[in-house]
């Protein structure tokens, strides 16, 4: 018998100061039949993400209060197994790098093609399912 099982859905955050970009990911990530949660402020972000554990973060880079390297601190902190997406208008390779160092698991430069975000999500999708399952609920 073939296992072509789909992916469990993600618990995500999208937190970017820019409500179109918040406006294009939601529809296309709840479509695929996941649960999304968006802000654009970072300090509501933050406060959530104390609050709840995502699988995946998509974050901005630059913005009012926290920038996105500080809510990459708070997912890792509050999940280790949280991934993070950067994404950024202001796109350097010290920044990528930076982001890589502290556990990004993608780095997007903007204007960014939504095929894009959907591809690294995929690549987590995947990941996750490769991975053994280490707990029982």
């Amino acid at each position: 018998m073939a296992t072509n099982e789909a992916a469990a859905p993600l618990r995500i955050l999208i937190l970017d100061d820019e409500p179109i970009v918040c406006k294009r990911l939601k529809p296309a990530f709840q479509k695929l039949g996941h649960t999304v949660e968006t802000f654009t402020d970072s300090g509501q972000a933050l406060a959530r993400l104390g609050e709840a554990v995502f699988d995946l973060v998509i974050t901005d880079l630059k913005m009012e209060g926290a920038d996105g390297l500080q809510i990459l601190n708070g997912a890792k902190a509050s999940s280790p197994a949280t991934q993070v997406i950067v994404i950024t208008g202001f796109a350097t390779l010290e920044t990528a790098k930076e982001s890589y160092r502290k556990g990004a698991f993608d780095f997007v430069a903007k204007p960014f093609k939504l095929r894009d975000i959907l591809d690294c999500v995929k690549r987590i999708e995947d990941r996750r399912r490769d991975l053994p399952a280490d707990s029982g609920s």
